[in-house]
């Protein structure tokens, strides 16, 4: 049986993790795809640097035009990361009739579409499961578990950073900064965290899910964002309080053909199976219109969970391969791109607020809700020994973002309150 010869842009963790699997795992791989599956040549940046993998010498090259300008070379496989040579790198190959798997979710979030357009064009596989919450098979899920469906909702915890930071704070009490700091030690976080805690590596995994569930093409500023730097122990010992759970979630909806997507931290029901996903573990909830309510859920990164995703991938482009369908499943977004108004998006909402002590103030409070339709689930206020102001805890029904916005605004202007201290959406 004539080989299938694959070329490796990368040899980190994950890359190494590819070989180990494709190596120690060949009999199994070659049952599957009827021939052996080959690693014919590596690029690395640095031939010297110390692996916890033996590899042959003669198979490394600095140069990763030696791989993708190889004609033995059947697919490429790119765990390198970075988005402007890789780019050139993965377009160049499929120019060749390459076939290309790849992790990074930076690349497939900005340019995508593109590089699908070029794939379908050449006829050639482009898989990226593991480019998104590493070793959950939810991009094929999509693509073709809910090809008969249609899908309403995503939501998805889709960073284990943010995960790790919320859960422990939740279940230790501890401040953000404590938290962020162990998880850095950890090696959870990054020395500079920004794409995770800011929720940009969130954002970028939900334009994936949200142009392969709603057969558009999402881009990533079409994604609403913010992180979870300003979530306080306090904020998340009033959920508790409340029955809720605090986590950063992706939103993708669509209704009518017109979409939202968003990430943002929220309080989540104590009841809906997404509260329970702790530490550095992922889960993507998905409604379909048919299916309903299903959930998918397992370890969002990690060198053998994403190198599980990716020889997955690579034995799926094999078998293509050897049927002669390569390139004909790809989705490439076909819907053209509603994106809803803020008139049109809706949802609950938590405020707590820190106003004047005195009597009188509640009751203008609540006017302004009422002067934009808004209506309100429940109303606490307290006093706090540790603030002189009063604290006033405020939970909406479902109400625009639009309506909320407003409301915003004129509470800040109103004297009595001295500060919105926080202010979340409220799920489930």
């Amino acid at each position: 049986m004539k080989p299938v010869k694959v070329g490796l842009l990368g040899l980190g963790t994950v890359g190494a993790g590819v070989v180990r699997i494709v190596e120690g795992n060949q009999e199994d791989l070659s049952s599957q795809v009827g021939s052996p599956i080959v690693i014919e040549r590596i690029a690395v940046k640095n031939v010297d640097k110390p692996r916890d993998i033996e590899v042959d010498a003669a198979l490394i090259t600095t140069d990763p035009w030696e791989v993708i300008r190889d004609p033995e070379i059947d697919v490429i496989v790119e765990v390198m990361g970075g988005i402007a040579g890789t780019k050139e790198y993965i377009l160049e190959a499929l120019e060749l009739g390459k076939h290309i798997v790849t992790a990074n979710k930076d690349l497939m979030a900005l340019h995508g579409s593109e590089i699908l357009a070029k794939a379908q064009e050449k006829q050639c596989d482009v898989f990226y499961e593991a480019s998104v919450a590493g070793g959950i098979p939810i991009i094929r899920t999509l693509i073709e578990g809910f090809s008969s469906d249609k899908i309403k909702k995503i939501m998805g915890i889709v960073n284990g950073t943010t995960n790790y930071i919320l859960s422990k704070m939740s279940q230790e009490g501890a401040s953000y900064h404590d938290v962020l700091k162990e998880a850095q030690g950890l090696g959870y976080a990054e020395s500079d965290p920004t794409s995770d805690v800011e929720g940009l590596d969130a954002a970028r995994k939900m334009a994936i899910l949200g142009t392969l569930g709603f057969r558009t093409n999402v881009e990533l500023n079409d994604v609403s964002v913010s992180g979870i730097s300003g979530v306080s122990k306090e904020d998340i010992a009033f959920a508790k309080r409340l029955g809720y759970d605090m986590k950063l979630l992706g939103i993708a909806e669509c209704e009518d053909e017109e979409f939202s997507i968003s990430v943002q931290p929220t309080m989540i029901r104590t009841s809906h199976p997404l509260a329970s996903v702790n530490g550095v573990f992922n889960a993507v909830y998905v409604y379909g219109q048919a299916v309903g309510e299903t959930m998918f859920y397992g370890a969002g990164a990690g060198a053998m969970p994403t190198a599980t995703s990716i020889v997955a991938d690579l034995v799926a482009v094999i078998k293509n391969l050897k049927l002669g369908v390569n390139g004909l499943k790809q989705i490439v977004p076909y819907k053209q791109k509603k994106l809803k108004s803020d008139e049109d998006i809706f949802y609950k909402n938590f405020l707590l607020l820190h106003v004047d002590d005195k009597a009188g103030v509640l009751a203008k409070i609540t006017q302004v809700f009422a002067e934009y339709d808004v209506s309100l689930d429940s109303v606490v206020q307290q006093a706090n020994p540790n603030n002189p102001d009063a604290e006033i805890i405020i939970v909406t029904h479902n109400a625009s973002k639009a309506s909320m916005n407003k409301v915003l605004r004129h509470l800040e202007e109103l004297p009595v309150i001295h500060r919105i201290k926080s202010h979340y959406r409220v799920e489930g």
